[in-house]
């Protein structure tokens, strides 16, 4: 049997690995290539993770002055479900091409708490649902610590978990301007058909486009601002992303400090 060589000089397979790892591609698990994307495709639309079905409430047309016209695609959606299935069929976002597959949302639909993350990483990119690897394992446990769960079945307990970017960039870059501004009409419609008490950004990009502001996340993080989605003033607690807190233990004293600032106003309401 003739063997194959490898041509390829040290130079180039470095550089070979680099573009695969952009792509996305930041590991091996098998001797032959497998193709997700047919396989997430042959999966059919992704399930909402909802605890109890909730009827479509009748919204007005969504109005943001950061964000361009609604596209139809999500405007026509009257539930959760729908925007799910929307966004499965939703293919001018390029990030849909790279990615494994569609990673929406997660938890109670009923909550009183939402939170927004920025976009997805690679564990949940596998697994189709936001913070589901080590940054997803950090924020239950943070939630656990206030009494909030994403598998709590009443809503004063439960929170409601998306992100403003529903595929993973390839290699988790940060997601572009045009990206940003193709997923975010549906974020819009999640949060005026999800219609929480308050919103928690996980992350200063989704803390910026729900308020417009554009100021450090050190400096917004644990000050109350407002959203205001289809002319509804929704509370938003901007804090640090888990994956942060990774990165940096030491600020874990920071987002405790948010978290009980998030617990003082659900108590009193």
């Amino acid at each position: 049997m003739e063997t194959k060589r490898n041509d390829m000089t040290p130079h180039e397979a470095a550089a070979a690995l680099r573009w695969l790892a952009e792509m996305g591609a930041d590991e091996i698990i098998g001797e032959e290539a497998v193709n997700r994307l047919a396989a997430a495709a042959s999966a059919g639309a992704p399930v909402l993770a909802a605890k109890a079905a909730m009827p479509a409430p009748v919204v007005a047309e969504t109005r943001h002055s950061h964000a361009p016209a609604t596209p139809s695609q999500a405007a026509a959606c009257g539930s959760l479900a729908e925007i799910a299935a929307a966004l499965d069929a939703f293919d001018a976002c390029p990030l849909k091409k790279t990615a494994t597959r569609l990673c929406y949302a997660d938890g109670n639909p009923a909550a009183r708490v939402m939170l927004v993350g920025e976009a997805p990483d690679r564990d949940e990119d596998i697994q189709g649902k936001p913070f589901a690897g080590r940054s997803g394992q950090l924020l239950d446990r943070m939630l656990a610590a206030i009494g909030l769960s994403r598998t709590a079945d009443d809503r004063e307990n439960a929170v409601f978990i998306t992100n403003l970017i529903f595929w993973r960039p390839p290699g988790n870059r940060t997601p572009t301007e045009a990206e940003t501004q193709m997923c975010l009409p549906f974020l819009l419609r999640t949060i005026e058909l999800q219609k929480p008490d308050v919103i928690v950004c996980l992350g200063v990009t989704p803390a910026h486009r729900l308020t417009g502001r554009s100021d450090g996340m050190l400096k917004m993080r644990g000050r109350w601002t407002t959203a205001n989605i289809s002319g509804r003033n929704i509370p938003l607690l901007p804090t640090l992303h888990p994956a942060f807190l990774l990165r940096q233990p030491a600020q874990k004293r920071l987002a405790w400090r948010d978290l009980l600032t998030l617990r003082q106003a659900l108590d009193a309401h």
